[in-house]
């Protein structure tokens, strides 16, 4: 009687876990994170891991940097790949989250040819790749697509006062155009989008040096405690 009673208690326990096991499976996402070893793309990617989702990072590391992902090497829900989106991909994932640009002044300023490509050819390469496997989309985009706005504060439907020959304008056109082509593959193919349009962002981690006015603003206050 003990015996059968151990027997059936063992079943039950390993009943609940394949349970478990199964629903986790289930609820847990594959998502791919476009710029993931960026500031901002770091601090997603740790969020994602700790929600269980399977992670997949594509990075050129043209403003990235590994040593922001480096403490999830060996981790079996997370995967770096060395690819520039300009490139066409092809993988199988539940959700998009696109962020690759070079979003510091430094960087596009450096490269501007590069940063517009990155934002036209990127885009048309991942928007095609959540067409194709049926994936929702999130695109970040920027406040900088208000330019040097007339109305303070801004409202998301206030569409901006850009300088289109600036040298920020590879930046800030590329963007606006990464927002027409969401809504017209959203239109158009039926892509699940979301767009978020981030302000300025600091935090751990992040590069003082990049020539963003947060960042600025931090460094000239640590000089001055230094000195």
């Amino acid at each position: 009687m003990v015996v059968i009673i151990i027997i059936t208690i063992i079943i039950i326990i390993i009943t609940i876990i394949i349970i478990i096991i199964i629903i986790s499976t289930r609820t847990r996402k594959r998502i791919v994170v476009t710029g993931g070893t960026s500031f901002i793309g770091r601090h997603l990617v740790d969020n994602l891991i700790a929600r269980v989702d399977e992670v997949i990072v594509i990075d050129n590391f043209f403003t990235g940097r590994k040593e922001n992902v480096v403490h999830l090497y060996g981790y079996p829900r997370f995967e770096l790949i060395r690819h520039d989106v300009v490139e066409s991909i092809l993988l199988e994932v539940d959700q998009i989250y696109h962020m690759a640009c070079p979003a510091s002044p430094v960087h596009y300023k450096y490269d501007p040819i590069k940063t517009i490509m990155i934002n036209v050819m990127g885009m048309l390469n991942m928007l095609g790749l959540a067409k194709r496997i049926g994936a929702r989309f999130c695109l970040t985009s920027t406040s900088e697509d208000y330019g040097d706005p007339l109305d303070h504060p801004q409202k998301e439907t206030y569409w901006g006062h850009v300088n289109p020959n600036g040298v920020r304008t590879c930046y800030v056109e590329g963007k606006w155009t990464t927002e027409t082509l969401a809504m017209d593959y959203h239109r158009g193919a039926g892509v699940e989008v979301r767009i978020e349009r981030i302000f300025n962002t600091y935090g751990p981690r992040m590069c003082l040096d990049d020539g963003r006015v947060v960042k600025n603003f931090v460094s000239l206050v640590c000089l001055v405690e230094h000195y």
